[in-house]
C-alpha cells in the first residue's frame, strides 16, 4: 500500500510499504478514507523527536472496516469508524476510569500509546491506505448514516476536536466564563469553538497568523495579534484589568515571541499573568520530557522557567496532558450528527496522499491559508 513515512528532518515521502495484517484476534483493519496532518506531526517532521526513519505517520484517522479479528464482536465489516489517536485496551485501571490516553496495557511499561507517533509505541500511522487498529471493539467509534456526507467533520473526532474540548475541561470552563486561548492552530481553534459551544461569554484567541485569527473571529472569538501589541496588555484591557476566568495553552514548547525567537515558557507565563486570581488553566500544547535541539538550556532537559511565585500567589489551578479522546468523542459525534457542531470550518485543503510532502512543507512553514490539511489516501 501507499503510505507517508518519516525519512529524516523535514523529509517525508510517499512510498510502498507492507499492507497491515490482523495480528491479534481483537484487531480490526480499516481502509483509510480521511487522515489529517496534525500540528504534533510537525514536531516529528522538524526532527525534534526520536521518531525512527521509515515509520508511517498519522494519528488522525477515519475509514471503513474491511476485516475483523475472530474475537471482535461489536464492530462489523463495512462500518464507518473514526479512530481516537490514543490506543487503549479498555480494561486496564486507567482505561476503566476513562483515562485512555494513559493506557497501561498497549505498550507494556509505559502509560499511553498512539498511531505513528514518537515514544508512543511501535504502531504504524494512518497516513496510508490501510491501518491496523488494536482492540478494535474498544477503539473504533462507529459513525452514523451521514458519515460520508460529514466526513470532514467526523475525522476531527480523532484528535483535535476532543483535544480542544479537553483543554476547556482541564480549565473547568463554566457557562458565562471568560477564557483566553493561546494559539490559533487547529487545536486552539477547536478550544475556542468548544468554549463557544459551552457558553463562554468572552473567548479571546492569541496568535499572529492573520488567516487563523480570521477563523477565530468567524466563530465569535476576539482575536489578539501578539505580533502587533503585547498580548498580556491587550487581554487585561479587554477584561478591565481583571484577567480572564480561565485560560488554555494550545501551542506547546515551540512557542515563539513576536520576533520569531523560540521561547518555551512564553505562553505559560503569559497565561499566569492574564488569568484572574483563583482562575484555572488547561494545558494541551505539547511539552516534551527532553528536547536536545532546543535553543533553551532548560528545555533541553524538558524544563521551563515557570512563574511559580505569581501562580501560587494568585491561587491558580492547572490541568495538563493529552486528551482522553474516548471521554468525549461520542458526545461530540452526536453534536456533529445533530448539526450543533461543524468543526470542519478550519479545513483549508483536501489532498491526495501523493501531495503529502508539499502539504507538510506548507503547513510547517505556516503558509497563509494552510490551516488544516486532510489527506485522502484512497482517492
Amino acid at each position: 500500500m501507499k503510505a507517508v513515512i518519516y525519512n529524516g528532518p523535514r523529509d517525508v515521502r510517499v512510498v510502498d510499504v507492507a499492507d497491515p495484517q490482523i495480528e491479534q484476534p481483537t484487531d480490526v483493519l480499516v481502509k483509510i478514507t480521511s487522515t489529517n496532518i496534525c500540528g504534533s506531526d510537525l514536531h516529528m517532521y522538524e526532527g525534534r523527536t526520536d521518531i525512527e526513519c521509515g515509520r508511517v505517520l498519522g494519528h488522525e484517522n477515519l475509514g471503513e472496516v474491511v476485516e475483523i479479528g475472530r474475537a471482535v464482536y461489536r464492530i462489523k465489516v463495512g462500518d464507518k469508524v473514526c479512530l481516537p489517536f490514543n490506543i487503549g485496551c479498555g480494561f486496564c485501571r486507567n482505561c476503566e476510569k476513562g483515562l485512555t490516553g494513559a493506557c497501561l496495557t498497549v505498550v507494556p511499561g509505559q502509560a499511553g500509546a498512539a498511531y505513528g507517533f514518537a515514544d508512543m509505541g511501535p504502531f504504524q500511522g494512518g497516513q496510508a491506505q490501510y491501518l491496523r487498529v488494536p482492540f478494535g471493539d474498544f477503539n473504533c467509534l462507529k459513525l452514523p448514516e451521514d458519515a460520508a456526507e460529514k466526513e470532514d467533520d467526523y475525522v476531527m473526532l480523532a484528535d483535535i476536536f476532543p483535544t480542544g474540548w479537553h483543554a476547556t475541561r482541564l480549565a473547568n470552563l463554566m457557562p458565562g466564563d471568560s477564557i483566553a486561548i493561546y494559539g490559533a492552530g487547529p487545536v486552539g481553534l477547536m478550544a475556542a469553538y468548544s468554549a463557544m459551544i459551552q457558553g463562554a461569554r468572552q473567548v479571546i484567541v492569541v496568535d499572529r497568523h492573520k488567516d487563523r485569527l480570521k477563523l477565530a473571529e468567524q466563530i465569535g472569538a476576539i482575536a489578539v495579534n501578539d505580533a502587533e501589541h503585547d498580548p498580556v496588555e491587550q487581554i487585561m484591557e479587554l477584561t478591565n484589568g481583571r484577567g480572564t476566568d480561565k485560560g488554555c495553552e494550545c501551542v506547546g514548547w515551540q512557542c515563539h515571541d513576536h520576533g520569531g525567537q523560540e521561547i518555551p515558557n512564553l505562553t505559560m507565563n503569559n497565561l499566569v499573568k492574564t488569568t484572574r486570581a483563583t482562575g484555572q488553566i488547561g494545558v494541551v500544547g505539547v511539552f516534551v520530557p527532553q528536547d536536545p535541539k532546543s535553543p533553551d538550556d532548560l528545555m533541553k532537559r524538558g524544563q521551563i522557567a515557570f512563574d511559580i511565585g505569581n501562580f501560587f500567589f494568585k491561587g491558580l489551578r492547572m490541568g495538563s496532558g493529552q486528551a482522553n479522546v474516548k471521554a468525549y468523542n461520542r458526545e461530540l459525534r452526536d453534536l456533529i450528527h445533530a448539526d450543533r457542531a461543524k468543526p470542519s470550518f478550519l479545513v483549508s485543503h483536501r489532498l491526495p496522499l501523493e501531495q503529502a510532502p508539499d502539504a507538510y512543507k506548507n503547513f510547517d512553514n505556516r503558509i497563509d491559508g494552510w490551516t488544516k490539511v486532510i489527506l485522502k489516501p484512497n482517492e
